[in-house]
């Protein structure tokens, strides 16, 4: 109650008393039930996975949890968030839920899914589904080498990544990535090749796409945005009592994010295309 009366004061400078608080949670609880339980799309282009860490106390202890979110685009570029999914801990097994979720909702394709290195996700896509293509961050994957490094470095060492991820194809991106090994940045940061080596195998999809496509997977920028729209709501919040509670204030703070989201994706048109060429009918089909 507490939290949703301070989302209520912050987002809409409303002071709301805790009885009406008390006699309404209940509705927004059916409706959160009822939006995570709605109809999707049969396909979705794209779909971004990320996390925010969250408290919420669990029998008498207040645990870190996960909150994961899935963004989809549609075909016509237009974003919506799928679902929202709170897990102490991820997994293979946690993933599975959420895929069987998604396919149980009426989601028969994910063209490609982006992420950054959730762990257990490539097995239980593999298993629901086995023709969506698993694309990293790239954008996760240059800030986090960029960690290895003091400020001062920080400028040269990016530029010195910009032909691994910039390559025209994979051959030409494994070249690069070697002669970054071997020169002066790559034996300053045996770090960052190794970062670069243990997630080559979702690196590589990236660059079997045209620039129009690759503009759009390139970085989880939009969802991360969700994510910092919501930890400035979470982050005076303490703890939450329940999951249910956590669910219901980040529902709220999601309704008021997404209430303009009717414009596509930019320079989708071009994307469009691409995605029409490249996945043909498993794009173009007609909606059920």
């Amino acid at each position: 109650m507490r939290e949703i009366q301070g989302y209520l004061a912050e987002a809409y400078g409303t002071d709301v008393s805790p009885d009406l608080i008390s006699t309404v949670t209940d509705g927004v609880l059916a409706e959160v039930t009822a939006w995570q339980g709605r109809p999707l799309d049969p396909v979705y282009p794209v779909v971004f996975f990320d996390a925010l860490r969250v408290k919420i106390r669990e029998e008498a202890v207040v645990r870190n949890k996960a909150v994961y979110l899935a963004l989809g685009i549609r075909r016509d570029g237009t974003r919506e968030i799928l679902g929202l999914w709170i897990e102490t801990t991820e997994g293979a097994k946690f993933w599975m839920k959420v895929f069987n979720d998604l396919k149980i909702r009426g989601v028969n394709d994910i063209l490609i899914a982006v992420t950054d290195g959730l762990s257990g996700m490539p097995a239980a896509l593999e298993t629901v589904f086995p023709r969506t293509t698993l694309q990293t961050c790239i954008v996760h994957l240059i800030r986090n080498s960029l960690d290895y490094a003091s400020w001062k470095d920080r400028k040269m060492l990016a530029k010195a990544l910009r032909p691994i991820y910039a390559a025209a194809n994979a051959e030409a991106a494994e070249a690069a990535l070697d002669a970054f090994a071997d020169g002066e940045w790559g034996r300053k940061f045996p770090t960052v090749v190794a970062a670069w080596r243990r997630a080559w195998a979702q690196v590589i999809p990236f660059f079997a796409f045209p620039p129009e496509i690759r503009r759009v997977i390139y970085t989880t920028n939009a969802i991360e945005s969700v994510n910092a729209q919501l930890r400035k709501i979470i982050k005076t919040r303490g703890h939450f009592p329940t999951d249910d509670a956590a669910n219901k204030l980040i529902w709220l703070a999601l309704r008021n994010i997404t209430a303009d989201w009717g414009r596509a994706a930019r320079d989708w048109k071009q994307a469009m295309n691409q995605f029409a060429i490249l996945y043909h009918d498993r794009f173009t089909r007609p909606q059920a």
